[in-house]
């Protein structure tokens, strides 16, 4: 790879980083705020979704009739991509905080992946290697649960962190729906799921009424970077990510992510360190590290 494009492939790694770690820094300041959960994935999706079926339409191109199967795949990629993760991730992190978030996240998504490859994917099935690298990670999960002390009994929050659990489970089932989507250029695909996910978003929001409170700027300026740079840039950055390198990239950047999402934790939210997460993370990352050596 030519000098100038290893520059621009790490400089968008390092983009994709900054935007992906301060996002669980972002959701965990709009948490305190008191946003509404219930309201946090169609805040999230609205204008990512309206910005990219415009530009469909700007560039020629044409979303496909409802009739068309690719609404019912996309559209559960966007329910379970979007709008599920994005509202367990608000009402988990109300009391979770946004390090532990990431590790959670990270660390067990491609965990859950493992094992629903095994039973969706045929060409990706269980082995002696995935098997053992699950339960070293498991292990770093499970390790997550116990008290600070470290005792058998469960944390005081495992209730919020299961919720954050789920997050990852969403991942990992919208990443097997992708697997079995029909072909569809980039930006249709993208634009179905944002529009799924976005009406579903907001009747789920409907139904719990509209915010009362008055919104401060610091608010209303994080929930613009979630829902631009977040939601809508940093696909895009995926995406290329995965052109120019491949998805072991994106591998090695979920291991990074949860290192600077605690440090902006401590920095801009006032987290404290625990080295019960930290162990946590070197455990689940020696897992999936394990579960992937058969691959390179």
């Amino acid at each position: 790879m030519p000098s100038s494009a290893k520059f621009r492939l790490y400089t968008i790694v390092a983009l994709v980083i900054l935007i992906w770690s301060t996002g669980y820094t972002l959701m965990g300041y709009t948490m305190m705020k008191g946003f509404p959960p219930a309201w946090l994935p169609a805040a999230r999706t609205t204008l990512p979704a309206l910005a990219i079926t415009l530009y469909i339409y700007m560039s020629g191109n044409r979303l496909p009739p409802l009739k068309d199967m690719r609404w019912f795949w996309y559209g559960l990629m966007g329910f379970l991509g979007m709008t599920a993760p994005f509202y367990l991730q608000a009402k988990g992190q109300m009391v979770v905080e946004s390090g532990l978030a990431s590790i959670l996240i990270n660390g067990s998504m491609p965990l859950f992946t493992i094992i629903l490859v095994h039973f969706f994917v045929k060409s990706e099935r269980l082995n002696l290697r995935k098997t053992l690298g699950f339960g070293v990670g498991a292990i770093g999960v499970f390790l997550l649960f116990l008290s600070e002390t470290l005792s058998w009994k469960l944390h005081f929050n495992w209730q919020a962190q299961t919720l954050v659990l789920m997050v990852a489970l969403s991942y990992a089932l919208a990443s097997i729906v992708a697997k079995r989507a029909p072909d569809t250029p980039a930006s249709v695909g993208a634009a179905i799921m944002l529009i799924a996910a976005t009406i579903v978003a907001l009747v789920m929001a409907a139904s719990s009424g509209l915010p009362t409170e008055n919104m401060p700027g610091g608010l209303i300026i994080a929930l613009f970077v979630l829902s631009i740079f977040y939601t809508g840039l940093s696909d895009i950055l995926y995406l290329k990510i995965i052109k120019s390198s491949g998805p072991m990239m994106i591998a090695k950047i979920n291991y990074i992510v949860p290192v600077f999402a605690l440090i902006f934790g401590m920095i801009f939210l006032g987290e404290g360190f625990s080295w019960r997460s930290v162990a946590a993370m070197m455990i689940i990352i020696t897992g999936l590290l394990i579960a992937r050596s058969d691959e390179d």
